[in-house]
């Protein structure tokens, strides 16, 4: 169980400071914490705040973090979804070791507690139809009622059991309920269901079962079989947890697992609904799981997020007892934070205007010293190829620009990074009038983009020369919803953002993106964070955005646009 780098000093929150009482009191000489995703989607950003507490507290404290999948729902879950989230979990940094474990590991322990429940009296079959048990169970105001079958005899639950296991009865025929109190002021201590009758095959045991135990009965069990002592659950499940400590005192279990809540991690922007997500990918409305535009980890790996970058942007959220919403800003500060220490800068132009320095001999070419990473001196420099033709970025000039334009625009000289400093000219343009071509002069005496007698230029703008840049596909990705609180006026799919896109296909690269991994992101200077995307192919590169440079997005969004 490790984590890949040090993302600060651990944090001093409520669970940190009941772990250490704990120890202190020797209530616990080793700790014991479990991550228990279910096998029905792919982890999302949601989920790496649960993952590192988990693992890193366990980290932190010299013990163990148990990976437990909770698949007691076959209907839902499939080998993908098991496979992605180990995938994902070490991706973040954190591994398990020998410590992997299913809560159908434990099917027939929880069978037999069930039947140990029953003879104690504690636990009934019930063959109250669906609709009529919501009834009865009563409203956060007014009490429950008790199901006609509640006083079954326990031989008679015993053999409706059995055969329940055994498959004679039809899915939804029959339940099994804890006997607890339907008057109680926690409807989740009215009856709860145990077991549910399912004929469906599970990924693991196949046909074995035809019932399976709910994850209120599965939860707290496996937690005890497994020797976990902080089973560390977000708020939600606070009113579980009374009946979380029923069943462990209830059962002879072999330890005394607690449960501690924690607020979960909301980002605005963002909808970390399974069921919304799996909705998405079915609709066709994104391009899959890994889509960049989704919060999942594969979605986010894809865009080239750092894992290092996303644990500290959980550090930095912390650990608290009520649920707040983050603000995605904050994600994205870490990103880049993180992205200027690490990330190698490149020229890459987006939107390609053509210029032609007519004074630079024609046929020649030179080479020029660049920085890989100004904040890491190690990183070295590189070569970068100059000639007569270069390509610049289009919104890098402007005929008839405004006040306080700088950058390129006739008669006006800048400096082009790394290489000399230029001056516009003449704007070439088509039938149409849209500007196809600069023409410009270049210095010679200013190579590295310094004039010796010392006059300052206003604008530095970058490029890439034609004859050796590289051709490829460039995605710009925004927040996939238009609006803070997605869904707040009851349909999240009328708040999908239609320009959380864009394409670029034109774009020209300097020769050294050739050798950027899948997945790696680097500086495309004065743009953002980029990183090639898995579609790319030998002579066909693409390229996904990770983050710009500025929260453009967010400010044009507050300015109405």
């Amino acid at each position: 169980m490790t984590a890949t780098d040090k993302t600060g000093e651990p944090g001093r929150d409520f669970i940190h400071d009941i772990i250490a009482a704990d120890l202190e009191a020797g209530r616990v000489s080793t700790v014991v914490t479990r991550f228990p995703p279910e096998p029905n989607g792919y982890l999302h950003i949601g989920h790496a705040k649960s993952i590192c507490l988990n693992f890193g507290t366990a980290l932190e404290f010299g013990g163990r973090c148990h990976l437990r999948f909770d698949d007691t729902n076959p209907t839902k879950e499939e080998q993908e979804y098991i496979d992605a989230i180990k995938r994902d979990v070490r991706w973040l940094g954190f591994d398990w070791g020998e410590h992997l474990y299913h809560a159908s590991d434990y099917f027939q322990q929880l069978y037999d507690w069930a039947e140990h429940l029953i003879r104690a009296g504690k636990a009934y079959v019930d063959d109250t139809p669906a609709e009529e048990m919501r009834a009865l169970r009563g409203t956060l105001t007014e009490p429950g009622r008790n199901s006609r079958f509640r006083d079954r005899p326990v031989e008679e639950n015993l053999d409706l059991f059995r055969r329940m296991r055994a498959g004679e009865f039809p899915n939804g025929a029959r339940v099994l309920r804890a006997k607890i109190d339907m008057a109680s002021g926690n409807i989740n201590l009215r009856d709860p269901v145990l077991y549910r009758i399912l004929h469906a095959p599970h990924p693991r045991t196949g046909t074995a079962w035809c019932i399976y135990p709910t994850y209120d009965f599965a939860h707290g069990q496996s937690d005890a079989i497994e020797g976990v002592t902080h089973s560390l659950c977000t708020l939600e499940f606070e009113d579980h947890r009374p009946l979380y400590d029923w069943l462990i005192e209830n059962l002879p279990v072999p330890a005394r697992p607690r449960q501690y809540e924690f607020a979960r991690l909301a980002l605005n922007y963002t909808v970390l609904s399974k069921r919304f997500l799996t909705a998405l990918v079915r609709e066709g409305r994104v391009a899959g799981w890994d889509d960049p535009r989704m919060p999942t980890f594969a979605g986010l790996r894809r865009r080239g997020v750092p894992p290092a970058a996303l644990r500290d942007f959980v550090r930095r959220v912390g650990v608290a007892r009520a649920n707040s919403v983050v603000d995605l800003a904050m994600f994205d500060h870490a990103v880049r934070d993180h992205l200027n220490r690490v990330a190698l800068r490149r020229m890459a132009v987006l939107r390609p205007l053509r210029v032609v320095i007519e004074n630079y001999p024609e046929g020649e070419t030179e080479e020029l010293d660049a920085v890989n990473n100004p904040e890491d001196p190690a990183a070295g420099t590189r070569r970068i190829r100059f000639g007569r033709e270069l390509y610049v970025e289009r919104e890098d000039f402007m005929e008839n620009p405004p006040r306080k334009f700088y950058r390129l625009t006739p008669g006006r000289e800048v400096r082009l990074r790394y290489a000399y400093l230029v001056t516009c000219r003449e704007a070439v343009k088509n039938a149409a009038g849209e500007v196809v071509e600069l023409r410009c002069t270049y210095d010679p005496a200013t190579r590295g983009g310094n004039a010796p007698d010392g006059r300052k230029v206003h604008a530095t703008i970058h490029w890439v020369a034609a004859a050796s840049s590289l051709a490829t596909e460039v995605r710009l990705y925004n927040p996939l919803f238009t609006r803070p609180d997605p869904g707040a006026d009851g349909d999240l799919m009328a708040d999908l953002n239609p320009n959380s896109l864009e394409i670029l296909r034109e774009c020209r690269l300097e020769p050294a993106l050739a050798e950027a991994a899948v997945g790696e992101a680097v500086q495309f200077e004065r743009q953002g964070y980029f990183c090639p995307d898995p579609d790319s192919a030998p002579g066909r590169l693409v390229f996904n955005r990770t983050i710009a440079l500025r929260d453009s997005w967010a400010k044009a969004q507050a300015a109405g646009g």
